[in-house]
């Protein structure tokens, strides 16, 4: 008997059958498992603009695991007859400037053009969970419906030499897929604006007008590296602040030496979320693409950015067979003890350390 609880001897007790267990797997899961591709099925999906594979593809590139590296590096390789054919431009501006939503309406106008837009946002994540948000896309909510508009956020993951090798490869491979316009939007804080800035063709800074002494945004910095400064806001109330804002960069950028490039950067003032002259920004945007190629300049800084990725990546490399060398993983814990002991300088402990991981290079080529 299923339940003796039923008996006659236990009249006035009656326990009904249970409802069965709900399985903890969808069954519908099995279709929608991710299939894995060889590397000829990836770079044939993605030259045929198969925007699923491209997304798959991108997560190699991403992945910290050798055997998709190894996987990654060959997909590259065999895109980059394909790629190069595009007008690469980074922006960037202060957290709450209007990026996400201005590269909507760029991106829109883009598309009515009949460009193909891929967007690569570079996401902040957590020092403390190491994670990140990746919403970017709810804040491109048009683009986002868009079948020729590929948006891919990427977590710093507190790395941002890392995710820029990263965002610079994955660029490869949108080219390949077809798009023919990529934005790379930096994270808006510390060094991610010179990661970027070495990646792309033009480099625009967003700012604002009417938050304060708008000469604290006037950074040499990166106003050296911006090719061309936009204002947005610019709607309602605030257009006076923002043309005074204008006209204050203006003056700042008088003060700074010629530029490589001969090209004379450009301030301009709009409204992202009113989408309100967003055609002079890339009027602003191709006149500089046309200057630069007829003077040579535009295929110099590719050159230029292709050593600089080169050098960069033999030094992540270097990096990443230090830390991963054996012996120094086992003597690492050891010499930190002594630095924090005040037995050993922190100089001395780097100077033994590195000594110790080329003796052992050395070693193990005899």
């Amino acid at each position: 008997m299923e339940h003796p609880e039923n008996d006659e001897a236990y009249k006035g007790l009656k326990v009904n059958k249970g409802v069965a267990d709900v399985p903890t797997v969808n069954p519908y899961l099995q279709k929608r498992i991710r299939k894995s591709f060889t590397p000829t099925e990836y770079v044939d999906g993605i030259l045929d603009g198969n925007i699923t594979i491209l997304s798959q593809a991108v997560t190699l590139i991403e992945s910290a695991k050798p055997e998709h590296q190894q996987v990654a590096q060959e997909i590259i390789e065999r895109c980059l007859p394909y790629a190069g054919n595009s007008v690469r431009i980074g922006i960037t501006g202060v957290p709450g400037a209007g990026k996400s939503t201005s590269i909507d309406a760029f991106g829109m106008h883009l598309l009515e053009q009949g460009r193909k837009l891929a967007v690569l946002a570079i996401d902040p994540s957590s020092e403390r969970s190491k994670g990140s948000i990746l919403g970017d896309k709810t804040r491109m909510e048009d683009l986002a419906r868009e079948k020729n508009a590929f948006i891919r956020p990427s977590p710093s993951a507190g790395s941002l030499g890392g995710v820029a090798r990263k965002t610079r490869e994955t660029i490869v491979l949108c080219e390949a897929a077809g798009f023919n316009t990529i934005f790379v939007e930096t994270v808006g804080v510390g060094q991610s604006e010179t990661a970027v800035h070495s990646m792309v063709d033009f480099f625009l800074l967003i700012q604002l007008a009417g938050t304060g002494d708008e000469l604290q945004g006037i950074k040499r910095g990166i106003m050296e590296m911006a090719d061309g400064i936009i204002i947005n806001k610019a709607d309602g109330d605030n257009i006076d602040k923002a043309n005074l804002a204008a006209a204050q960069f203006r003056n700042a950028l008088h003060l700074f030496p010629p530029t490589n490039s001969g090209w004379i950067p450009k301030v301009l003032t709009y409204s992202g979320y009113y989408k309100l002259r967003i055609a002079e920004i890339w009027e602003m945007v191709d006149e500089y693409i046309t200057f630069t190629r007829e003077n040579g300049f535009f295929d110099w800084k590719r050159r230029e950015q292709s050593k600089y990725w080169m050098y960069e990546s033999i030094n992540e490399s270097l990096r990443d067979k230090f830390y991963h060398d054996p012996l120094i993983e086992n003597r690492l814990k050891l010499v930190e003890q002594k630095v924090l002991e005040n037995r050993l300088s922190s100089f001395m402990a780097a100077k033994e350390m590195i000594d110790l991981f080329l003796e052992n290079i050395s070693g193990n080529q005899k």
